[in-house]
């Protein structure tokens, strides 16, 4: 197996880590104590931005793995890096407005939904070849 896909895996991490440090850095500077979630709109769209990563990691990582496995390593790797170009987007521009997170979201949204569907594809594939 390739080690891209790994290195892939790696890089995600570090992003969600990046962005959750983002997240207690924001805290300070906007006056938002512990647990308090709400009060300061540029705060919140700091925590927004990690959540949100938190719960497209959960299709992300097992999505790029399967493709990997079942369709190419490669393919998968250009798929999953495409992700993370888009999440750093989706970040950079929800830290400004959360009207201009929609970029990232798209490309993203659109990179996962390629590694969802070629899993899905590429286990049918295997599944007729038994």
């Amino acid at each position: 197996m390739s080690p891209f896909p790994s290195l892939v895996t790696v890089s995600a991490l570090i992003l969600y880590f990046v962005v959750t440090i983002n997240v207690g850095r924001a805290r300070v500077k906007y006056q938002v104590p512990v647990p308090q979630t709400t009060g300061n709109l540029d705060f919140e769209r700091v925590l927004r931005v990690q959540q949100n990563t938190l719960e497209q990691l959960a299709l992300f990582l097992p999505a790029l793995w399967l493709f990997s496995v079942y369709v190419s390593p490669i393919w998968g790797s250009v798929l999953g890096t495409t992700w993370i170009i888009g999440r750093i987007a989706y970040a950079w521009g929800y830290y400004q407005a959360a009207e201009k997170r929609v970029i990232g979201f798209a490309i993203s949204s659109l990179s996962g939904i390629g590694l969802i569907l070629g899993s899905l594809v590429g286990i049918i594939l295997s599944l007729m070849k038994a």
